[in-house]
Formats: C-alpha cells, structure tokens, sequence
C-alpha cells in the first residue's frame, strides 16, 4: 500500500508527535549517554552519516558515537569490530545509540517504522524490485528487524523482507512492529553478528546462479527459519504466509 493522501499524513503526524514524546521522556538518558560518549571517546559526540531515503533523497542521520577513530599502521581506520569500544556495545545493545534520530523523525527524514536507511553507495547494488524498499519513508525500526534482528538476517531476506514492508504497509503493521520492537529492546536481546556490507549486485548474483546450479542436500527447516531459495529477481520466491501475515 502506497504511503500517500491521508494515510502518510496520519503516519507523520503520529511519528512526529510520538517522536517529541520520547525525546522530552529520554532526554536524561540521552544526556548521560551523550556525557559518557564526551568521556570515554571524546568528540564528537553524535555520529552524522548521509542515508538514502523516501523515493532515494538524501538526508544525514543521527546517532550517538559508538566507535572510536583507531587507526592501523597505515593510517587507515581499523575495522569496526575494533573500533567498536565497550561504551558502544552496550549502546548498541539497548538500542541507546538511536534516540538521536528521534530528531530525524521530527523533520520529517525518518518515520518511527519502515525499512532502515542505508548507505548512498548501496543504491547500485540493488535489483530494481529491491529498490522499492524506498517507496516509503525509512524508519527508527522495521519489519526484518523485528522478524529476524538489527543485523542477524542476511541481506537477501532482509531487502525481501522490506519490500514485503512496502506492499503490506497499514497503520496496524506500523503499531505491531512498535510493540514487537519494545518487546525486544526491553528483553536486552543482543543484536547478532555484526557491521556488514552489502556486496555488488553482480557478486551477489553469481552467488545466487552458483547456488541455483550446484546440487545440495535437502536441510532440515523449521517453521520460524525463512526461506531462501533464488525467484526471477534474486529474491526469495515463496513465502509462508503465516510468516508475514499481520
């Protein structure tokens, strides 16, 4: 369902009255955090990046520092597992990090729910269906986060995921992934793995033709595991539907 007419204003007046909400509500938390930040890492404090967002405009997102500036021999910036500090995983952890984009959703750049933005360099590594994911405004949390995780399910499944986002998107959907979201963050679960990138879009379609031709064994599949088999598009073709039904 398209996010036009009354349906996208009902959404952004909800987003941006939640979103002033939580930020008089959060703002010691987010004082403190701010302050350990200042104190452990120095500045600058927020973490300011441009993402992709509604119909693929730009804009810069806003987090609380994570991750220090180490640097290898080289001068290069270390990878982010090592520069991820001890502060910044807990951050993480608590989802902490992200009150600052309640700002974002203030301004109308972010919605409380929808896919989350990624990176400008991406946008080239999509499938044309994949980039519908940008066919509405980007969120704070998101279906594939509350389905498999922040970073647990790989990139596949998670653009599918976004795209299912798109075609299904009501107002209930919106409210459910809040509530599921809550449910998580209050439960402390940890985010799996870690900061990943999305690879070209012909590497990813060489995976997919060699992972089509090469003969495997059947695996055992439970109910809540997603499928993963190749449709025309890259994308996983069939779906349970008690997986994405609201």
């Amino acid at each position: 369902m398209k996010q036009t007419g009354w349906r996208l204003i009902v959404k952004k007046v909800l987003d941006r009255t939640v979103a002033a909400g939580l930020l008089v509500a959060t703002a010691p938390v987010l004082g403190v955090a701010a302050a350990a930040v200042r104190a452990s890492m120095g500045g600058p404090v927020f973490f300011r990046q441009t993402r992709v967002g509604l119909h693929e405009k730009t804009f810069e997102i806003i987090k609380l520092r994570t991750m220090n500036d180490a640097r290898g021999p080289d001068g290069e910036l270390l990878p982010d597992e090592q520069r991820l500090t001890r502060l910044g995983r807990f951050l993480r952890k608590t989802s902490i990090d992200e009150l600052p984009q309640l700002l974002n959703v203030v301004r109308g750049d972010v919605s409380l729910v929808g896919p989350r933005p990624f990176l400008t360099k991406y946008l080239e590594r999509y499938t044309q269906e994949e980039r519908r994911r940008h066919d509405v405004l980007p969120g704070m949390t998101g279906w594939a986060v509350v389905v498999q995780g922040r970073n647990a399910v790989d990139w596949d499944e998670r653009l599918a995921l976004d795209v299912w986002y798109v075609d299904h998107w009501n107002l209930l959907l919106d409210a459910k992934i809040l509530a599921l979201t809550a449910r998580i963050v209050l439960a402390r679960i940890t985010q799996a793995g870690h900061a990943t990138m999305l690879p070209p879009l012909p590497v990813r379609q060489a995976q997919w033709a060699a992972a089509k031709g090469a003969p495997q064994a059947p695996k055992p599949r439970s109910r809540r595991q997603p499928l993963r088999e190749a449709g025309r598009d890259g994308l996983p073709e069939s779906r349970a539907k008690s997986k994405y039904t609201v």
